[in-house]
């Protein structure tokens, strides 16, 4: 369907499941975008989706930076019920600030319930110390990630469309 979602890519699967789903659509009828960069309300947005849209049990929105109304409240609003987002603030999300490939898996493994990890990542840039680490461990172990090459898993890097999908 996508003119830009290569046959063969390891994100072509996932980029099919997540808009069959109803996870996202293209960024226009002809394009998915899987290199473009994923924001943090659209990381939790897919999540959501992906846990089936669930009714927030609350209206009170903990971040002053998310709109009511805006397509990524519910989302916002039940990860933050969860415990699946902090915020980067005690009062703000940042929901427009690109999402990292460790906040990208951190909201995967917080949605999962923390399970416990044994060991620590496999990555010679994941601090055993870092807020992400148990979960890039968690994640390397499920499959979910074999991080970017050279042993790194790429904490920092911006989490593209076609990253994001593939996690979920």
């Amino acid at each position: 369907v996508f003119v830009d979602v290569a046959t063969g890519s390891y994100y072509e699967d996932a980029v099919d499941w997540a808009v069959e789903n109803g996870i996202t659509k293209g960024t226009d009828d002809t394009h998915f975008s899987p290199d473009g960069i994923c924001t943090r309300a659209q990381a939790v947005t897919f999540l959501w989706r992906t846990a089936g849209s669930p009714e927030p049990e609350t209206r009170t929105m903990p971040f002053t930076d998310v709109p009511v109304g805006s397509y990524y409240y519910d989302a916002v609003l039940w990860a933050a019920e969860n415990g699946i987002t902090k915020g980067t603030s005690d009062t703000t999300f940042s929901p427009n600030a690109i999402c990292t490939r460790a906040q990208s898996v951190t909201f995967l493994y917080r949605a999962s319930g923390s399970p416990a990890v044994s060991g620590s990542a496999e990555f010679s840039d994941v601090s055993t110390t870092a807020f992400y680490a148990d979960a890039v461990a968690w994640a390397a172990k499920k499959g979910i990630t074999t991080g970017i090459g050279g042993g790194l898993f790429g904490s920092d890097n911006d989490c593209t469309r076609g990253q994001i999908v593939t996690f979920l």
